[in-house]
């Protein structure tokens, strides 16, 4: 295992929301346990995700160092596309479960005229057919920060069954298609930061069993 974590709630972001908002029981007092088990994909190579649970325990952040999509003269086709694939072992306090409610994701982008990129992401449990997958869109010209908050509604939430213990796989990617300006100037993606302050956060939304 790469870590163990202790949080009260579980997600990737830049602000902490509200738990009112997630449409779900308040956190049980006793900690969650999260392992990480795998870290694993062409965004996060080695040890370079980083996961940092917060103080009040209702959320983690994950910081990436290499998660980075470009296409360009210097860039390898395989450059095009990233992805960073996660398995978490979550020990849920007695007499609850979760569900990941939605996530917050933050980066910078340069994209030519003519370029486009996208940043997907998907949320399962291990072994189960429903997989929650949302895609955010990108068009140059652009150069700047950008930031993306995905929402599950209450209705298409996928809570773990009570008892049950299966790895949380969270599963993002991003693109990049060079477009006309391709063999003169280089467009990407990235979702980290010269400071280290653009980071991602998951929210979880909780159940009484």
């Amino acid at each position: 295992m790469l870590s163990t974590l202790t949080a009260g709630a579980l997600l990737f972001t830049s602000a902490i929301v509200p738990s009112t908002q997630w449409h779900g029981a308040p956190p049980p007092q006793d900690r969650m346990v999260i392992d990480v088990v795998a870290a694993n994909g062409s965004g996060c190579p080695g040890d370079t995700a980083k996961i940092q649970v917060s103080p009040d325990n209702t959320a983690f952040t994950v910081t990436y160092s290499e998660f980075i999509a470009q296409a360009g003269p210097s860039a390898r086709a395989t450059d095009a596309r990233r992805n960073c694939q996660m398995a978490l072992d979550v020990h849920v306090p007695s007499g609850y479960t979760y569900a990941v409610a939605g996530a917050d994701y933050r980066g910078y982008g340069h994209l030519e005229k003519g370029a486009a990129g996208s940043e997907t992401a998907s949320y399962y449990f291990q072994g189960e057919p429903h997989t929650t997958r949302i895609r955010h869109d990108f068009y140059g010209w652009m150069d700047s920060d950008w930031q993306q908050s995905d929402r599950v509604e209450v209705g298409s939430m996928s809570f773990l069954d009570c008892g049950e213990q299966r790895y949380l796989n969270v599963n993002t990617e991003l693109r990049v298609s060079g477009g006309p300006s391709v063999r003169k100037a280089t467009s990407f993606l990235t979702m980290d930061s010269s400071d280290g302050s653009l980071e991602t956060l998951y929210h979880v939304a909780w159940r009484r069993c």
